[in-house]
């Protein structure tokens, strides 16, 4: 089907994306934004007169440290925010960084006193934000200020997306992108064999089967990359049991990897496994060569993950694939939540420590993050949608993927969910090895939930983390 036939309307996206943004839960309350802008914070760093321009006071010829997670989306739409500030200012300089461990590279700066002032906290190597949250600042001065138009920066913003930053009663993580969590396929290889992607499980053990018919297979995955199946199986979960399966693993309960949604889906997704529907070979296979199997080579139908997935593979995506995304299936028909209901979430966590060296510079790059050009530049080379509003065209710059996005939320209305425990904990990386065993068939369901649950219980049971309760 062309893009011109499943364009939307811009007004579909907006709504779509406030259902989302309204409906996240979350790990405490927005900070109050009655905060002014009009002087600037007494954080570390040097100084300088305060603006309409210069609203927090960044220091004339000054230097901006920024790290940003070099993942799906890259960073050089960091660098393009950074070349219009050191435009904008003159003599000032931004220097931007790439990181795919976060944690492991700037723990230590944070220990010695000396992190970056602008930090993309994503990936599977981020910091738990339970150990860092005293060390962040307050983001509401941030959307308080004027953006590069001149217009509050809170007023362009998609509803309620600062919500996923803010942890017990402190806004201190401005998620960019809105990421849409699916499932994902070529729509022309899908047409050209008479396939649909599959509502419950029972229809994917079916495509897996046809799939095998034709030399291929359902599901493929890379080591670094497992948990992506976790996050497809919370999701689904979810939608079969509904919000207590979300509240028990937010609340790191002492059974929650055991309600019998989790259950329903692990032991389906371990028949798949069983039954050969896995591509062998994830666990020691490099992520985006594994994900180069599906996109490129066309050796497995199905494969889980968040929207930057089509920028990730851009280069490795086979011509006329027309990637597309489709909601995480249900166990069944009498599923609490409709199959339509997704997962989707603000994304990308942009955080500044308060000893920065320049705190209001890392301020600045953010809001030039926020500016109109910035945030266009980066949905049109990235194929994502950001927060800031009325930047996609309805043709999505020509990408079925992101067309398929916006149908999703408008399908899905107000049942849009989100989990924070695995990120707020830090769990990704103990997570990953189990999954990995299971996808590979070297443990069972029954495994798969004993070690899960023993990474929660060991979170649960360490007085030294600070736990959020989630209601």
């Amino acid at each position: 089907m062309s893009i011109e036939k499943k364009a939307f309307d811009r007004r579909t996206f907006v709504r779509g994306a406030l259902g989302l943004a309204l409906t996240v839960p979350l790990a405490g309350t927005l900070a109050s934004c009655a905060g002014s802008s009009s002087s600037p914070d007494t954080a570390a760093g040097p100084t300088g007169a305060v603006s309409k321009d210069n609203p927090f006071g960044m220091a004339e010829k000054s230097t901006i440290d920024a790290v940003i997670f070099n993942g799906g989306y890259g960073i050089d739409y960091v660098t393009f925010a950074a070349a219009i500030l050191e435009k904008n200012h003159p003599g000032s300089t931004a220097k931007v960084s790439p990181s795919t461990q976060i944690a492991q590279e700037l723990q230590p700066r944070f220990v010695g006193g000396n992190p970056p002032d602008l930090i993309d906290n994503s990936g599977a190597g981020a910091i738990g934000f339970s150990t860092i949250i005293d060390q962040l600042e307050d983001m509401t001065s941030l959307i308080e200020a004027p953006n590069l138009e001149g217009t509050p920066i809170k007023d362009t913003l998609f509803g309620g997306v600062t919500k996923p930053g803010t942890f017990g009663d402190k806004f201190v993580a401005l998620n960019y992108v809105l990421t849409v969590y699916a499932l994902w396929y070529s729509d022309a290889l899908f047409q050209a064999n008479g396939w649909t992607p599959p509502k419950t499980w029972d229809d994917a053990m079916k495509l897996g089967a046809e799939a095998k018919a034709k030399d291929k297979y359902l599901f493929v995955w890379g080591k670094e990359a497992a948990t992506y199946y976790q996050t497809m199986a919370i999701a689904s979960a979810i939608k079969q049991g509904g919000d207590e399966v979300r509240l028990s693993l937010e609340n790191l309960e002492g059974d929650c990897w055991s309600k019998p949604a989790v259950q329903a889906v692990f032991t389906a997704m371990g028949e798949i496994v069983k039954a050969g529907y896995f591509k062998p070979g994830g666990s020691g296979t490099q992520f985006t060569a594994a994900q180069a199997q599906w996109s490129n080579d066309e050796s497995a139908l199905l494969y889980p993950s968040g929207s930057w997935i089509e920028n990730e593979m851009m280069k490795q995506t086979k011509e006329g694939f027309k990637m597309t995304g489709a909601p995480e299936p249900t166990v069944d028909a009498s599923s609490a939540m409709p199959y339509e209901a997704m997962h989707s979430t603000a994304g990308e966590p942009f955080v500044i420590p308060s000893k920065g060296a320049n705190v209001a510079g890392g301020k600045e790059l953010l809001r030039v993050m926020l500016s109109k050009e910035a945030a266009t530049n980066f949905s049109k080379t990235r194929l994502s949608p950001t927060i800031v509003k009325g930047i996609v065209p309805e043709d999505g710059f020509g990408s079925t993927a992101l067309v398929s996005q916006t149908s999703m939320l408008e399908a899905a209305g107000d049942k849009i969910f989100t989990w924070n425990f695995v990120d707020l904990y830090g769990m990704n990386k103990d997570q990953l090895v189990v999954w990995n065993s299971f996808l590979a068939g070297d443990t069972d369901a029954a495994g798969l939930t004993s070690g899960l649950q023993k990474i929660t219980d060991t979170v649960r049971n360490d007085d030294s983390i600070k736990k959020v309760t989630v209601s």
